[in-house]
């Protein structure tokens, strides 16, 4: 079994898939740990020696190699992977039960505020600035997003409490 979680950064892609991991028995991978061991060096450096492009080509294949394996595993996916090269199309063509972690625009904002200084997309930006990058980042990926198998809402839930529900969900 294949499980892919998917949503916008700092809805806790990787943090609920380490705890569900472990709930599981399953072994957890990061999207953007594998693309930087892979290419030995960080998502950072990637964009800005290659440029987004070179990142989302790349990215698109190491998803597709990571979906190709036969074992099992949970995959915590970048925030902006399901949005290009038909990487959703992808996905739900496999085996795989792709979960999308929505949580609101407000959530996401206020998320967003807290942690700034770990995200490097945000990190830059006056707190005043971020409500409207994140409404129009989610307003542009929610398609993508919503095309995954399960919607689940991160809204008013811990990452414990998410986790459980995912765990109670897929058994």
């Amino acid at each position: 079994m294949k499980i892919i979680l998917l949503g916008y950064m700092a809805s806790g892609k990787t943090s609920i898939g380490k705890k569900l991991a472990k709930k599981l028995s399953m072994k957890f991978l990061d999207l953007d740990d594998y693309i930087e061991e892979k290419e030995n060096r960080s998502i950072s450096e990637i964009f800005k020696e290659k440029g987004e492009v070179y990142f989302r080509i790349i990215e698109n294949k190491y998803l597709l190699e990571l979906l190709d394996k036969k074992t099992s595993f949970i995959l915590a996916l970048g925030g902006g992977t399901p949005c290009y090269a038909n990487n959703m199309d992808f996905i739900n063509k496999t085996d795989a039960h792709s979960i999308y972690l929505n949580g609101s625009t407000a959530n996401m904002i206020e998320r967003l505020i807290r942690k700034k200084s770990k995200r490097p997309l945000v990190a830059s930006l006056d707190d005043d600035k971020i409500p409207e990058f994140v409404a129009k980042h989610l307003f542009e990926r929610r398609p993508f997003y919503e095309k995954a198998k399960t919607t689940i809402s991160i809204d008013n839930k811990t990452k414990k409490e998410v986790a459980k529900e995912l765990y109670e969900l897929l058994n």
